[in-house]
């Protein structure tokens, strides 16, 4: 996967054009076991990441039957994906327990697996909670949208786009103090998200397929401040070259993915030419829903 930060002006390329969110995920089923996608770009001519793991997921919980939902998956991103071309998403049935199912998907294109992704469905069960609490933060609608700083023929370019257009998200500064200090050797992001187009409230594993998307959009990037700052937060070309390697995810209680989320980033590491960022997604009401974990390609251009 290549880091949104790559992307400017979406082409058009992408055989259908969702006119939702929603829509991004849709995939075609060509038997039981095996899907047929679309994935848009997330840098030219590459596409984006985190549509493909989502949609991976799509295809993995199709198989799944009852009243499970998905609690963690586990992926590696593998070679480059073009987005003229369609992905199959093959699904093999690893587990179907009384509580438990699992399932691995493969993503291939012209006959190469480019992405892999496995996957944990459960039934829910009542135990006693607890969670750590939400970082401060500025709320969502003190903070411009993430796109109010280009200019206006980009934004314009975006949203007619079949791209990044159907998502907002809005970054607190570095130096807001409503923010955690940032701790020495480990940079920091907090950004919240949301789909911009509503999800139907009774599809939980379209809102975890679309959290899947989200979380793609900014790990690698905080991987690399301590280099250049966020895309939405320099003027200048970039002076890395950001790819995700895998990227996992954990889902802990139900959550909205079209109602504002706060993604609080941090990397504790980077070296050897990657580097390892962690990410805990907040509701509105405070409550840890999800937490995920990325280790990025961090090269220096030029």
């Amino acid at each position: 996967m290549n880091d949104l930060t790559e992307q400017r002006i979406p082409t058009e390329q992408k055989p259908n054009r969702a006119a939702s969110f929603a829509g991004l995920l849709e995939i075609e089923p060509l038997n039981e076991n095996t899907f047929l996608g679309y994935c848009h770009e997330g840098s030219p001519m590459r596409a984006f990441g985190g549509h493909v793991a989502a949609q991976a997921l799509v295809a993995a919980g199709r198989t799944c039957e009852g009243q499970r939902a998905v609690h963690s998956l586990h992926s590696y991103f593998l070679l480059p994906c073009d987005p003229t071309r369609p992905i199959t998403y093959e699904v093999e049935r690893l587990r179907e327990g009384a509580t438990y199912a699992a399932r691995r998907v493969r993503a291939v294109q012209d006959q190469q697996e480019i992405f892999n992704l496995t996957a944990s469905f459960k039934r829910p069960e009542p135990t006693d909670e607890r969670h750590r609490g939400m970082p401060s933060s500025p709320t969502p609608e003190s903070l411009p949208d993430a796109l109010s700083r280009w200019p206006r023929e980009l934004r314009e370019a975006v949203r007619n786009s079949g791209c990044f257009r159907d998502i907002e998200l809005r970054f607190a500064l570095p130096d807001s103090p409503d923010v955690p200090p940032t701790v020495p050797g480990m940079p920091q992001q907090f950004v919240w998200m949301r789909t911009a187009t509503p999800l139907p409230a009774h599809d939980p594993l379209l809102h975890a397929c679309a959290l899947t998307y989200l979380s793609d959009l900014t790990l690698a990037s905080t991987a690399g401040l301590n280099e250049q700052p966020n895309f939405f937060q320099r003027p200048e070309p970039p002076r890395l070259l950001l790819a995700s390697l895998d990227h996992a995810l954990w889902f802990h209680r139900p959550f909205r993915a079209d109602e504002w989320l706060l993604f609080a980033q941090r990397s504790p590491t980077s070296s050897d030419g990657r580097g390892l960022t962690l990410g805990e997604f907040y509701d509105l009401d405070g409550r840890l829903v999800a937490s995920a974990a990325q280790e990025a390609l961090i090269r220096k251009l030029g």
